[in-house]
């Protein structure tokens, strides 16, 4: 398939799952009464969420090992409930529409970063890419390192949802889930995974890693939802 038939199936895929979805709003898009301080951001909630500090640095934060993954080695397996699982390589994945956005990173240990800029892949194009079964209702998030997290599929079709390789200016470091990893900006930031290494559409939810140890399984940073 050509790069125009390939980004052709892309759009009307991503059509389709719009307008399935179009309907469903979230908090972190349309609460009456959000909590936090600070002027509207772009989804028209409060800058800051509620107990959150702002910063401009960038804690690192993980499992305790930091998995060194090479572009030539990386590889995205997309499958689960969907009707043409892939796997992209590095090529593959670059090939790719590119998205530049800029949001802000909420961490659930209470910090936030505004204004990040961002270069990656958003996830429903990754999604439509694959075309989910009719059924599939959740996403869940696999990493190199074993670090797993569950998504609505909702939630993982908002267009900042993204893929990015990119921050700041530079390449994602090993740090910071390089060469590539999940950002939610609408909710807490471990909702997406660094090191990603799957995108697994499911039928029915599925806790992720820190969901079973308490953790909110929806995470919206502006109703302080946290833990479960």
């Amino acid at each position: 398939m050509d790069d125009e038939s390939k980004r052709a199936r892309i759009i009307e895929a991503r059509m389709k799952l719009r307008e399935r979805f179009k309907s469903h709003e979230t908090p972190s898009m349309s609460d009456a009464a959000p909590m936090g301080t600070g002027a509207p951001n772009r989804h028209g909630m409060p800058r800051l969420p509620p107990e959150q500090i702002a910063t401009t640095k960038w804690p690192v934060l993980d499992l305790g090992q930091k998995p060194v993954v090479t572009k030539e080695r990386w590889k995205l397996t997309v499958d689960g409930a969907c009707r043409r699982p892939v796997v992209l390589d590095w090529r593959g994945f670059s090939e790719l529409e590119q998205t530049n956005d800029v949001s802000d990173f909420h961490c659930v240990t209470t910090w936030s970063r505004f204004d990040v800029p961002w270069r990656g892949v958003r996830l429903s194009d990754v999604i439509a890419l694959v075309e989910p079964k009719d059924e599939a209702r959740f996403v869940m998030c696999h990493a190199y390192d074993g670090y797993t997290t569950n998504l609505p599929l909702v939630e993982a079709l908002k267009e900042d949802v993204l893929l990015v390789h990119t921050a700041d200016g530079k390449l994602l470091p090993v740090e910071h889930g390089g060469p590539c990893r999940v950002i939610t900006p609408q909710l807490y930031a471990w909702k997406g995974a660094k090191w990603v290494s799957r995108i697994e559409l499911m039928i029915v939810d599925k806790l992720g890693f820190w969901e079973e140890r308490g953790y909110s399984n929806t995470a919206y940073p502006w109703r302080n939802d946290r833990y479960s």
